[in-house]
């Protein structure tokens, strides 16, 4: 079994950043072999059978193309002739009224298209780092795909706009702060501004530019004009949430992946006792996570000569005893490392029925009695269950990165790793420090997942003269998730490099006894880049390589893989 190797982005993606800003990964001493180029997809979008695949495709960088399904343009259209009629008899919210604390102004129907590029201008307000591309782009789909269900009112040709604009490579800048999940109003403005052709910035082909001189040179038109109506649909709805929770959801599968990796390399270093994933164990408490975990940790042990009674003789025959049992951290690690996944999966079910859902306010619908078409207004904006899923989750990924932290910490003392040499040092121990400051890394960023995992879903406030007076704070959860994310990749980076060191450190006394296959598989994968420490070396660039294994999945056990 081997590692899914093959999976690094090639060229300019090798020199990868880390999270600290200016910080580059160094190159690995042996590049990868560069992976075929992926399959085109094709998505057709019906507003109700888009999915997390889909969405993996489109944050995997996969090249996509996006259009509505045939059906889809005929349902718009008749829906948006309703909602014109039913104008004449009531008063709608971002169509012949104003917006948030203004909602009482009237609108004439002479003002309704400069409303609308005025609500994207004023909107358009947000600051900081843009969305990734690859995230702003599956925004712009996920809005496309929300539209085609054919609640908004809108014409078919404004999601095609959108989509026209995906499908050429153009990307618009979406400012990341400013939103409060009520509504993705300030991003999303941004896409709308770039999207009718103003001076708002995108991307295309590696640079930037206004959309006004961007937009002709991809073979769009410039300009595109947003009947009643049609701008509030653009930033209602919260789907620049959905987009980054599905990016974190994509990022987070990985990590946990490689933090079983990571695990499975601490058993072997430690020569841990393999009852605390027997299955009996884990059916017994009745959590298809958990049971799932130990299944694949014990693939990963299978076989293993040094997790046996013999293999923890052997750094000391003389004074042996059994272990009896590991630490807490080793023994509950399967249940631990299952809270990871089963949020992933509560997440996911949450996702899937985000994309296919009519997210904006006011939405149209056919009257009961059949005659004609009315609006009603609501709040299926709102983003509280995907903020508080992005808490939870963010939660779950701190955990993981403190139990990292302390498996890794355990590596450091001969006492809590049964005989390790101390701080794992290569040469004369004293005259050689070691790892002890590899290791502080992981504690020093412990501290800081722990602050960004406070729920932001909690901190509410109200804005726009009371008009919104509870806000999710969404995006603030899904923000300080993506940035745990970036933390926990290089906590896992120190345990796969200090468990790496450790088996070294012990394998002349461990001859004849094999390591399982996957975990063999990981530790082969790791020495392809660093090599063991023995005296004392710079280890900056080495901790860089483990972090690049990491970030660019080549330490994804076979047994997760499967």
């Amino acid at each position: 079994m081997t590692t899914k190797v093959g999976r690094a982005a090639a060229g300019a993606a090798l020199l990868v950043a880390m999270f600290v800003p200016g910080q580059a990964v160094a190159t690995p001493e042996r590049p990868p072999t560069a992976a075929a180029a992926p399959k085109a997809l094709t998505l057709v979008l019906d507003g109700s059978s888009f999915s997390l695949r889909d969405a993996f495709a489109v944050l995997s960088g996969r090249p996509v193309t996006a259009q509505l399904a045939a059906t889809v343009p005929a349902t718009m259209n008749q829906t948006r002739q309703g909602a014109l009629a039913a104008l004449a008899n009531q008063r709608v919210y971002g169509w012949n009224q104003a917006l948030g604390p203004l909602k009482d102004r009237p609108l004439s129907p002479e003002q309704a298209e400069q409303f609308q590029r005025n609500v994207l201008r004023s909107h358009a307000a947000g600051v900081g780092e843009p969305l990734p591309d690859n995230v702003a782009k599956l925004a712009l789909i996920l809005k496309a795909n929300q539209m085609a269900r054919g609640t908004y009112g809108v014409r078919p040709e404004v999601p095609q706009r959108l989509l026209s604009m995906v499908n050429a490579g153009v990307i618009p800048r979406m400012p990341q702060i400013g939103s409060l999940g009520t509504g993705d109003l300030q991003p999303q403005a941004a896409a709308g501004l770039a999207a009718a052709g103003e001076n708002a910035p995108v991307r295309y082909l590696g640079r930037e530019g206004p959309a006004s001189e961007i937009l002709p040179q991809a073979g769009l038109p410039r300009d595109f004009v947003f009947q009643a109506g049609e701008a509030l649909p653009i930033i209602s709805g919260s789907t620049v949430v959905a987009a980054v929770l599905m990016n974190a959801v994509y990022r987070a599968t990985t990590l946990a992946d490689q933090a079983e990796g990571a695990f499975a390399l601490f058993m072997e270093a430690t020569r841990a006792e393999k009852g605390s994933l027997d299955a009996r164990t884990h059916k017994e408490r009745h959590i298809p996570e958990q049971d799932a975990v130990a299944t694949r940790l014990r693939a990963m042990v299978a076989g293993s000569g040094w997790m046996t009674e013999e293999g923890r003789k052997r750094l000391d025959p003389v004074n042996y005893e059994p272990r009896i049992q590991d630490a807490v951290s080793v023994r509950a690690a399967p249940h631990i490392l299952a809270g990871l996944r089963h949020a992933l999966a509560e997440t996911r079910r949450a996702l899937v029925r985000e994309a296919n859902s009519s997210t904006s306010n006011p939405l149209v619908f056919l009257r009961g009695d059949g005659q004609g078409y009315e609006f009603v207004m609501g709040g299926n904006w709102d983003a509280s269950i995907m903020g508080h899923l992005a808490d939870t989750l963010n939660a779950e990924i701190t955990d993981v990165g403190v139990l990292s932290q302390e498996l890794s910490g355990r590596l450091l003392s001969p006492k809590w790793s049964y005989g390790l040499p101390a701080n794992l040092a290569g040469g004369t121990v004293g005259l050689n420090s070691g790892m002890v400051q590899v290791q502080t890394v992981a504690a020093a960023l412990v501290p800081e997942m722990q602050v960004r995992a406070t729920p932001a879903g909690t901190l509410s406030r109200p804005v726009k003269d009371g008009q919104e007076d509870h806000n999710t704070m969404a995006m603030a959860s899904v923000r300080n998730l993506q940035q745990n994310l970036d933390r926990l990749g290089v906590v896992l980076a120190v345990q796969y490099m200090m468990a790496a060191q450790g088996i070294d450190l012990i394998a002349p006394k461990m001859e004849g006894l094999p390591l399982g296959p996957v975990t063999r598989s990981l530790h082969a994968e790791i020495r392809q880049h660093i090599t063991p420490l023995s005296d004392d070396r710079y280890m900056t660039p080495d901790l860089e390589r483990a972090v690049w294994l990491v970030r660019n999945r080549r330490l994804v056990p076979a047994a997760a893989a499967a």
